[in-house]
């Protein structure tokens, strides 16, 4: 088949959306089908380089996100006269506009993902929630009516699509991730040399966080955490750059942690294992997750999970057999307490944790769901009708 995949985002951005559309990509092109992209330039030009293709774009209300204000219809036809047979979107604006242009024209479907909960973003633009879950769930419904199938990463997801309002049947496909890289070992040299490049001693016990330094992420729950931990030799190690970096740099002065708390900065993709492997424990208190893939590359990286409890994450992190979910700060130090001193312990949960990662998370499975969706929404797929709209997703 020949499938165009449309996204705000692409590399070298690093953030799940962009890692969901490599790993879909590259298992598709391994099956033997056509790929393109199409997605936003960094900038106001428009441009091709090889089979992606670049949509000039300005800043938008969010930060570190861009928009498109037309669809150009100019720049899109390399790719009406390719021809794709189905479009998969993996976003709902600047991009989406285009994909439904290019769909009207050739008269195909298009497949959309829906990766992100809009209701944890209203804070940008709306000081009432109430009002802003009533848009997000009018925006919702009124994207979604123009594709054929959707892909719901977790349940989360799902229950979150139900309670807009959005009909029809909705099922749980969990992004890939391609957990290779993870798998390989650190050697003990090169884990002592990084932890010491942060300063981090052989005896201190290491918390990792990895992911955009975001308001949303709530990483500032973390951090009074450790300062309220009687742990000794407790430190966090932060991985990952963002809006909310120097507010959470502040903050971290103010409870007095410079001397516990690391500031890593943003990494690239290629080291990213190295740095899962020198904590203890993966932490998050992020409830804006829909499918956590921080979250499995910890767990195939065979780090085990301390985070809290989040619909995203059932049938991912158990409670005391690959990590934890917490509530309170009690039950996280708790938690803590048993990972750091019950003997074996957390080389038990790390080991688990990579089983089931690697067990239920490949990116394979997920490029031969992905394909099983194309074949349904092209076989389905009336342009004759005024409302074709089927949700179509594999368990």
């Amino acid at each position: 088949m020949k499938i165009l995949i449309t996204t705000e985002c692409y590399r070298p951005i690093i953030n799940g959306v962009v890692t969901s559309v490599v790993n879909l990509q590259s298992e598709l092109e391994k099956n033997g089908h056509e790929v393109r992209i199409l997605t936003l330039s960094p900038d106001a030009h428009s441009f091709v380089q090889e089979d992606i293709t670049y949509i000039g774009s300005v800043k938008a209300l969010y930060p570190g996100v861009r928009t498109a204000l037309r669809v150009h219809r100019r720049e899109l036809q390399d790719l009406l006269d390719w021809k794709p047979d189905v479009i998969h979107s993996q976003c709902e604006f600047s991009t989406f506009r285009m994909a439904r242009y290019i769909a009207g024209k050739l008269k195909i479907p298009i497949v959309h993902t829906y990766h992100t909960v809009y209701e944890d973003y209203t804070h940008y633009f709306s000081p009432s929630r109430t009002w802003g879950r009533a848009a997000v769930a009018l925006f919702t419904r009124s994207t979604l009516k123009h594709v054929q199938s959707v892909v719901a990463p977790t349940q989360k997801v799902r229950s979150l699509l139900e309670g807009y309002g959005v009909p029809g049947d909705i099922h749980v496909v969990p992004t890939g991730v391609d957990l290779s890289q993870f798998q390989a070992e650190l050697s003990a040299e090169r884990r002592l040399v990084l932890r010491e490049s942060f300063g981090l001693s052989e005896k201190d016990h290491v918390l990792v966080s990895v992911g955009r330094l975001a308001k949303e992420k709530n990483l500032e729950e973390i951090l009074r955490f450790v300062s309220q931990c009687r742990q000794p030799h407790l430190k966090l190690l932060v991985v990952g750059d963002g809006p909310n970096r120097q507010a959470l740099e502040r903050y971290a002065k103010e409870l007095d942690l410079q001397d516990r708390v690391v500031f890593a900065g943003m990494v690239q993709p290629e080291r990213i294992a190295d740095y899962y492997k020198l904590g203890d424990l993966f932490v998050s208190a992020s409830n804006s997750e829909t499918q956590g893939l921080t979250y499995i590359e910890a767990m195939a990286s065979g780090v085990p999970v301390l985070c809290r409890r989040d619909d995203c994450l059932s049938g991912v992190v158990d409670s005391g057999v690959n990590g934890w979910q917490y509530d309170t700060f009690e039950q996280f130090e708790e938690s803590l307490t048993a990972a750091l001193h019950q003997e074996g312990l957390l080389e038990e949960l790390g080991e688990n944790a990579r089983k089931l990662a690697l067990e239920r998370y490949s990116s394979s499975a997920f490029g031969t769901s992905a394909e099983q969706i194309y074949v349904r929404a092209t076989a389905l797929y009336r342009p004759e009708t005024s409302r074709p709209f089927i949700m179509a997703a594999i368990k």
